[in-house]
């Protein structure tokens, strides 16, 4: 997976910026082959009800979701997957994240603790478990950071 110097930055800036609550973008770029190019963050409001919740749940609002998905198609490019903040726990996808997320996608997660070794850490979900099977295991991916040069109309500016 490949993720833009610029991208990181926004994606850096989403997560703090909704602290202590878990934070929530899209992610827009394109697939060729088995590389995922991450070229666009969409930064999202963590609407998750009860609101009290959210620094342990989060929730993409369906109108920033819509928007992003005709915003790509007149580009030429795709929504890979998600990323969100782990304020207080481990980048490593929970139960519920692999339970809510419908597969098979990207998820990147930001981990909030401060003793931790990789603090962003790329996974890929499969597709959901059928009647009633437990959520897939997450395939954690290599994250590589390329340094891009920023594009006029970036998201995130």
């Amino acid at each position: 997976m490949l993720l833009s110097g610029h991208c990181l930055i926004v994606l850096e800036r989403t997560m703090l910026a909704a602290s202590p609550d878990e934070g929530c973008a899209l992610l827009i770029g394109s697939r060729t082959g088995a590389t995922l190019w991450v070229q666009r963050i969409w930064p999202c409001c963590n609407t998750w009800e009860p609101a009290a919740e959210r620094p342990r749940h989060f929730q993409l609002d369906p109108r920033e979701q819509l928007l992003a998905q005709r915003w790509v198609r007149e580009r030429g490019l795709q929504v890979l997957g998600a990323a969100h903040s782990h304020p207080s726990s481990p980048a490593v996808p929970s139960r519920s994240d692999r339970e809510r997320c419908l597969g098979p996608t990207l998820m990147l997660i930001r981990s909030g603790l401060a003793a931790e070794a990789a603090p962003l850490r790329a996974w890929w979900l499969p597709e959901p478990g059928a009647n009633g099977e437990p959520p897939p295991e997450a395939m954690a991916l290599p994250l590589e950071t390329v340094p891009l040069e920023r594009e006029p109309g970036d998201l995130g500016e």
